[in-house]
């Protein structure tokens, strides 16, 4: 691993209601960028700077950006500006960014420190490891669970997630859910959002954190790391 899975950080100030203007004044940026022509991914990480709402709704559409203010969800950010992106940018390049992640290739890491400060970098970091490798985590368990049946001569089942929640974290998937549920004050029987399956995904990645020993969460850590690296060639957060 290149860098710590976790670190606190604020990725955008919590202390005052955010205007409006200010998110409008990071869109035209971004619109009046790339119609002068300019490099889409400088302009594009400049918005990302400028951008300062953890969440907004927009046609009965809630976009949570950062969960429990410190996990940067940047391809949602990217995804709510890809109108405004459409038609500027290579095709390839855009479903790159947008499936898997991956900026061109001439941008480098340092390059996104520079344009997005610590806190928002970190920020995306917490979320690769909290929610991307986490779930990676819990697919690579799966898999080595449904082996270990099949070599024992166990019949097959379709849904191996149980087996992998009682692998990483020692207890049942509804009794997780339920702890979730009551911290965050979500209701018992609602089914979760997909913004609520990121928040409850890193919410058992800082329950791995606060109850495991640094040498399990590293073990575990890698393991997703290897699985991405294994299925989607890479494991890189950028």
């Amino acid at each position: 691993m290149t860098a710590e899975p976790y670190a606190p950080v604020t990725v955008v100030d919590p202390s005052h209601e955010v205007p409006a203007s200010r998110e409008a004044e990071a869109l035209r940026h971004l619109a009046e960028g790339v119609a002068a022509g300019r490099p889409w991914c400088d302009v594009l990480l400049e918005t990302m700077s400028m951008w300062t709402a953890p969440e907004e709704r927009r046609n009965g559409r809630v976009y949570r950006y950062v969960i429990q203010g410190e996990a940067f969800d940047w391809l949602l950010l990217v995804e709510r500006m890809h109108p405004i992106l459409d038609g500027s940018v290579p095709a390839q390049e855009m479903e790159d960014l947008l499936f898997d992640g991956r900026m061109p290739a001439h941008v480098s890491v340092d390059s996104v420190k520079a344009h997005l400060g610590y806190n928002k970098y970190r920020g995306i970091l917490n979320f690769w490891y909290g929610v991307v490798v986490e779930g990676a985590l819990h697919l690579a368990v799966e898999e080595e669970a449904r082996k270990e049946m099949r070599a024992s001569g166990r019949v097959d089942v379709e849904d191996m997630s149980e087996a992998a929640f009682r692998r990483i974290y020692d207890a049942d998937q509804l009794d997780l859910m339920a702890r979730f549920r009551k911290e965050m004050g979500y209701p018992k029987r609602a089914g979760l959002t997909l913004t609520q399956v990121k928040e409850f995904t890193y919410w058992l990645f800082k329950f791995r954190l606060r109850y495991w020993d640094p040498a399990r969460v590293a073990s575990d850590t890698r393991k997703g790391l290897e699985w991405l690296q294994r299925v989607r060639g890479s494991a890189n957060p950028l």
